[in-house]
């Protein structure tokens, strides 16, 4: 049996080489009394205790900013507001080696690929299961777990280093070697091969991972998988995985959510009532109420990177930066582009797909009572009827049983909003005429306020002097902000989809596409999607036809679907549009630094380069 000391250093020392933190105090706290790996990973408790750990990263991927600007920024749907994470959104000069996030996603995902590593190296010898059966059904977790990990380091940073033994047993590599993308594939969807073959069809702990995210996740995979060719054979097997959910829905306990009169099933998605047993999410980041969580109740924060300026203009018209309902407006980060608002959505009042109002708040209550003087009228270009008129506030003590959060919180939004009564400011996706905005008692903001119509970019208040300056106003993403679930101004409590059923009907048009140029087939798939988009007595309005059906109609639709759900920069990645010309096409903000020779992977982190001694072997991709 090897030595307590030996297994902990070179635990430590695999943390200093792939997830780059400080390790000297560490090893100088060496306990001669620790129970060794072997005692503890051998007998059914502590290696359920292993796969535990296995889930633990993910925590600070999803509801966190440090995965929002890899996933989601310098692509058509998004902009940095004032500068902000501007080396992910614009490729500036700031996206070097030590960019903070990076470091951070590249650590998470090698310390799960080592947990993982572990978990599968001990499961031929652990004991206090029945068959090998009830083995093989739990570290197939582990299986799928390195699986998600190795498909983002290799997507963000390209073929870096490719290990499956832990550094336990295979002892400290610091001349590390770089395997091709292709032989990371090869590792994901064999992991994932056996994880659709063992794991359980439904697990008795809410949170696990089931079949049914394995079968999700690998169809996932092998459509990305076909950017670096053998396209019909990988879109094929994208395809074969993603039928296998669809046509067997009530097999693997999953379905969509289905229209009615009053409510697409889009909505009910994303309605809190849902959230905590959705039937759509195959996989998700599951948050515990009671704070049982890796990091607490710090929890879901995506929702405040991505609001407009409530503590500054919004105030002139009765909003608060700091309400429960927004969030907490100091941290914005992000903001939709041009593109995505008015040609991803179709910027159309009376447009039967519901996806624009249930992906964006776009209206925002006063959360004081305003009235409206003759400044705030004159500043914002209002017709002099508006001065005088009190906008009501919309907070008052919460009552009722519908919200996470205890009775007699104070609760923007729970009076005065039928009817608009309390609307405060209001940024659509349409245009309403000049005249119609000045009578409008409220802030009006849409997209001929925001977007200069010459270069489609956001507008500069000083190269507009005769319009208001309005920047720093726009919709928020509100996908990840039930009221449900909200905790404090900053925290959300509610479960993150990382994949979910809506997505896999996606991934198997495209496959389709891919696999056979299949528009009938593609067709049929994108249509269920786009008629659960629509209340019934509208969904014959979102029917396309076959001929429609191409890899950049798709790439749209993938976008009202899925926009702000952590794929973005992966679809213009896998579809070939993360590229110069696309860009400069759909937001031209982001594309003036784009560089195609090293923008398609990220800089490898220089804590990373520090801690081997061939850094020559890796370079820092081109940065």
């Amino acid at each position: 049996m090897k030595s307590s000391y030996k297994k902990l250093k070179i635990g430590l020392i695999l943390t200093c080489s792939l997830v780059t933190f400080s390790c000297k105090k560490a090893l100088e706290e060496y306990n001669p009394s620790t129970v060794t790996v072997d005692l503890a990973y051998n007998n059914k408790t502590g290696y359920e205790g292993l796969i535990n750990a296995c889930y633990t990263d993910m925590y600070f991927f999803y509801g966190k900013v440090d995965y929002i600007g890899p996933s989601e920024m310098g692509t058509d749907l998004w902009v940095s507001y004032s500068g902000q994470d501007s080396g992910l959104t614009n490729y500036d000069a700031t996206l070097i080696p030590s960019y903070g996030t990076l470091k951070t996603i590249w650590g998470g995902w090698y310390s799960c690929i080592n947990l993982c590593n572990t978990a599968i190296y001990y499961a031929p010898s652990v004991q206090g299961y029945a068959t090998p059966a009830d083995v093989n059904a739990k570290v197939a977790e582990a299986y799928f777990m390195r699986a998600w990990a190795y498909f983002g380091l290799v997507e963000q940073f390209g073929g870096v280093v490719l290990k499956t033994t832990p550094t336990s047993q295979a002892g400290i590599d610091i001349t590390p070697v770089r395997s091709s993308e292709t032989a990371f594939y090869d590792q994901i969807i064999s992991d994932l091969q056996f994880a659709c073959a063992n794991l359980p069809m439904i697990q008795p702990l809410k949170g696990r991972i089931a079949r049914k995210a394995a079968f999700a996740m690998l169809a996932k995979v092998c459509l990305q998988r076909t950017r670096l060719g053998d396209v019909q054979k990988y879109a094929a097997m994208a395809l074969t995985a993603a039928k296998e959910l669809i046509d067997n829905q009530a097999k693997y306990n999953c379905a969509l959510y289905q229209s009615d009169a009053t409510a697409s099933g889009f909505a009910k998605v994303f309605d809190g009532k849902n959230n905590k047993n959705n039937t759509e999410f195959l996989w998700a980041q599951t948050i515990d109420l009671t704070g049982l969580n890796p990091d607490g109740f710090n929890r879901g924060r995506t929702r405040q990177y991505f609001l407009p300026d409530l503590t500054g203009k919004g105030v002139d018209w009765g909003t608060n930066g700091t309400g429960v309902l927004y969030g907490r407006a100091n941290a914005k980060q992000y903001k939709p582009s041009n593109y995505l608002l008015t040609s991803i959505f179709e910027p159309n009042q009376n447009t039967p797909d519901t996806r624009f109002a249930n992906t964006f708040t776009y209206k925002y209550y006063a959360s004081a009572a305003k009235t409206i003087t003759a400044a705030i009228a004159t500043a914002y270009q209002k017709d002099p009827s508006v001065v005088g008129k009190t906008i009501p506030t919309s907070t008052a003590f919460y009552s009722g049983p519908d919200y996470f959060l205890a009775a007699g919180t104070t609760f923007e939004g729970e009076i005065n909003t039928v009817n608009d009564a309390a609307l405060s400011i209001f940024t659509p996706n349409w245009t309403i005429p000049v005249a119609t905005k000045k009578t409008l008692p409220y802030m009006v903001a849409d997209p001929s306020d925001l977007f200069d119509p010459a270069t489609g970019n956001y507008k500069v208040a000083s190269s507009f002097p005769n319009d208001v300056d309005y920047s720093g106003i726009f919709p928020a993403l509100k996908k990840f902000s039930s009221k449900m679930y909200v905790y404090t101004n900053q925290d959300w409590m509610g479960d993150f989809p990382i994949i979910r059923l809506g997505e896999v009907y996606l991934i198997a048009a495209e496959a389709a596409l891919l696999n056979n140029n299949d528009q009938f087939t593609a067709a049929q798939y994108v249509n269920v999607i786009r008629a659960r988009a629509a209340i019934t007595s509208r969904q014959s309005e979102m029917v396309v036809l076959p001929g429609q059906m191409t890899v950049r109609y798709i790439l749209n639709e993938r976008a009202r679907e899925l926009a702000g759900e952590h794929t973005r920069w992966y679809d213009l990645k896998r579809t070939g549009f993360l590229t110069k010309a696309y860009l400069q096409a759909t937001n031209p903000t982001v594309a003036v630094n784009f560089d195609a020779a090293k923008h398609t992977v990220r800089p490898i982190p220089q804590s990373f380069l520090d801690a081997i001694v061939n850094a020559k072997d890796f370079g820092t991709n081109g940065y």
